[in-house]
């Protein structure tokens, strides 16, 4: 598959088969993602590739904390007002987009909970992929890049071996429970986790394709002839 249309294929998959996943295949994704670059080759980040009985472990935690009523307990800083402007107007467009083709209505509660709720279960994927930052740069936001440039480049080479994935900041909410449950080290900073699986024809939502801003709102050109 040509780089473009690899990229252009990519979708963000919420509904997953439940066929498992095997270890080798695994193996070979990582491999591939670990060749993203980093700062002077510190290469920062860590893998921690949980499926099975410990995986529902972490699904059964995040949920029973969430219904709850419990706080957030990420290992990252997170924005204390939340997205705002055109970001939360991002946020919306793709939250709409996805009702929409689920057909959940704005006043169906139960729907939208339940919605929520498949995020704390990393979307019920058969895999969970748990990537860390080691600890001693968890302040460094050189390394954060770098970590979100093996992330992109996990995504990627999952897709060209025919899995989905989406890159799931509501599977690492409760970050104590996964942490316990997927025996990451003292010496590791929690980053965000990948659900990733064989995608579910049938899931409507796998279809939604997010809206990408034009080049004139993003980019600028100098230097170049008109």
């Amino acid at each position: 598959m040509e780089y473009e249309e690899l990229v252009a294929s990519r979708r963000s998959i919420r509904g997953y088969k439940p066929d498992p996943v095997s270890r080798e295949l695994m193996e070979e994704i990582i491999s591939v993602a670990k060749r993203a670059p980093s700062s002077m080759n510190t290469q920062p980040w860590n893998f921690h590739v949980l499926t099975g009985a410990p995986l529902e472990s972490v699904r059964e935690g995040n949920t029973e904390r969430m219904l709850a009523g419990a706080a957030v307990d990420r290992e990252i800083k997170m924005s204390g007002h939340g997205y705002q402007g055109v970001h939360r107007d991002r946020q919306i467009e793709i939250a709409v987009q996805l009702f929409e083709a689920m057909g959940i209505e704005r006043h169906d509660k139960d729907r939208r909970q339940d919605w929520v709720m498949r995020g704390f279960r990393q979307f019920d994927a058969p895999v969970s992929v748990v990537v860390t930052i080691d600890k001693e740069l968890a302040e460094d936001t050189i390394g954060h890049f770098d970590c979100g440039a093996a992330t992109y480049g996990l995504v990627l080479a999952a897709t060209s071996k025919g899995l989905g994935c989406v890159i799931n900041g509501q599977g690492i909410m409760q970050s104590s429970v996964v942490r316990e449950h997927a025996n990451i080290p003292e010496d590791e900073v929690i980053m965000t986790c990948v659900a990733m699986g064989w995608p579910n024809d049938e899931f409507v939502a796998n279809d939604v394709v997010s809206r990408r801003a034009p080049n004139d709102e993003v980019a600028s050109f100098i230097g170049f002839d008109d």
